[in-house]
C-alpha cells in the first residue's frame, strides 16, 4: 500500500490499489464506512481506515493544487 501522496501519479496508484481491494469506492466516503457485502463485516480495521483516510486527504490536496477533478479521476480508474 502506498503510504505517501506526492503527486498525481501517487493518487492514481492509490486509487488502483483500492480497485484491487474490490472496493465500491467514492472519494467522499470515509473508509470506516465500507462494509463487506458478503460477510457484513467492516472492510477495514480502525487503523487501516485511519491510514486510508489520511492518504485520501492527501489525494484531495494534490488534486486541488493542480486543478484536477478527483471525482472524474476516480471514475476513470474505477469505470474504464
Amino acid at each position: 500500500m502506498i503510504t505517501q501522496i506526492n503527486g498525481i501519479e501517487d493518487v492514481k496508484t492509490f486509487f488502483r490499489q483500492l480497485l484491487v481491494e474490490d472496493l465500491n469506492f467514492h472519494p467522499d466516503t470515509p473508509f470506516e464506512d465500507y462494509i463487506n457485502c458478503e460477510s457484513r463485516q467492516d472492510t477495514y480495521t480502525p487503523e487501516e481506515a485511519a491510514t486510508r483516510n489520511k492518504i485520501m486527504d492527501a489525494c484531495f490536496e494534490v488534486c486541488e493544487s493542480i486543478n484536477i477533478d478527483i471525482y472524474e479521476l476516480a471514475n476513470d480508474i474505477f469505470n474504464p
